[in-house]
């Protein structure tokens, strides 16, 4: 038969195939006139599918989806904020702060002349123990007992008034970069940390001040000299000893805080201590009003004792992040002795022989 004889009618594009696949080719039929039928297939593009014969291959391992939303543990909570963010924030919490000391320092001004009252008792007490009970202050300038009595008076109160505010606005900008489970230390450092500025201020106004301004006073009256300590000059020395005090009671807050950060340890703290003492020493010799011994030792072992307070906290805080315990039972017994024991030998002193309890140094006397 004469190929050029057929006629070719089309079957329909896309013919399901034995294995279920499209065939991709285009089918013609061909009818002769014995009634014979032939499929002729004419081949067009190649197909993309993939091919149906032969030995089949496994399909590649599925990689397991990534679940954004499981997170570290320890990052739960914790807030990612812009440069631009933290120093909005930091703007924040410093209105905050001074709006706090604005309102401490509206309430001072209402106390002003009893404030002003307690703050010349260490100085009266110093010239009455050298012999000139009914010495005073002297006003050079108009302004000058209005500025100091005024003005920087209340402010230094509003200082320590304001200060657990002020170290609440502190924690607020640093706790969203803590972790969640380091939260829970925001009660213990606010109560802690103004605790130990108004004990800062309080040791340096019975302690502190009252002796080295007495040491100074006593150098001119022994010397047979006159005496007349300008308003200015009294109250600024009171001034740098109150708040230096207050901010040097703040060692251990300081050690726990860099701890917290990670960027001190206990084990670095207990193998430089041989330092942190002579920073000590030298920042005890500059925060101290005289050059002598006995008032630097008064300054210095506070501090030194202090310093060990912190490495103590940062050593409990290194225990919780290892989940471990302290064993309060045998610290609080230990403690407890220890305070037994200075209570029962100050006792055995006033009660058998004869000492007493005066507030100037050494503060026991027979």
């Amino acid at each position: 038969m004469d190929p050029s004889d057929k006629k070719g009618v089309p079957v329909s594009e896309g013919q399901t195939s034995l294995e279920g696949t499209t065939d991709a080719t285009d089918a013609y039929t061909y009818h002769d006139d014995s009634g014979y039928t032939e499929h002729d297939s004419v081949q067009t593009e190649p197909s993309n599918l993939p091919a149906t014969t032969g030995a089949s291959q496994p399909p590649p391992p599925s990689t397991p989806p990534v679940s954004h939303d499981e997170e570290d543990p320890d990052e739960e909570g914790m807030l990612r904020m812009s440069f631009m963010e933290h120093l909005d924030e930091l703007r924040r919490r410093i209105i905050r702060a001074l709006m706090g000391i604005g309102i401490a320092f509206g309430c001072s001004l209402y106390f002003t002349d009893r404030l002003w009252k307690i703050i010349q008792q260490p100085f009266k007490g110093a010239m009455a123990i050298n012999g000139i009970p009914d010495a005073k202050l002297v006003v050079t300038g108009p302004m000058e007992a209005f500025s100091i009595i005024w003005i920087k008076l209340p402010i230094l109160c509003a200082l320590f008034i304001a200060s657990p505010w002020i170290l609440y606005q502190v924690w607020s900008f640093i706790a969203p970069g803590l972790y969640k489970r380091e939260r829970r230390w925001a009660v213990p450092f606010i109560f802690f940390s103004a605790s130990l500025f108004l004990l800062g201020g309080t040791f340096a106004y019975f302690v502190a001040f009252k002796l080295g301004l007495g040491f100074l006073l006593g150098i001119a009256l022994v010397n047979d000299l006159t005496t007349m300590v300008s308003i200015t000059d009294y109250f600024d020395l009171f001034f740098n000893v109150m708040l230096g005090m207050g901010l040097v009671f703040e060692i251990p807050i300081l050690i726990f805080f860099l701890s917290l950060l990670r960027i001190l340890s206990p084990a670095f703290l207990v193998r430089n201590s041989r330092y942190a003492l002579l920073i000590i020493v030298v920042l005890a010799a500059i925060v101290t009003p005289t050059p002598d011994v006995v008032n630097l030792m008064l300054i210095s072992v506070p501090m030194t004792l202090l310093y060990f307070v912190g490495v103590f906290a940062s050593y409990l805080l290194w225990l919780s992040r290892e989940g471990k315990r302290f064993p309060w039972g045998w610290f609080l017994l230990i403690i407890g002795g220890l305070t037994l024991l200075i209570g029962g030998s100050l006792y055995l002193a006033i009660a058998k022989y004869g000492y007493k309890l005066v507030n100037t140094w050494p503060y026991l006397v027979r």
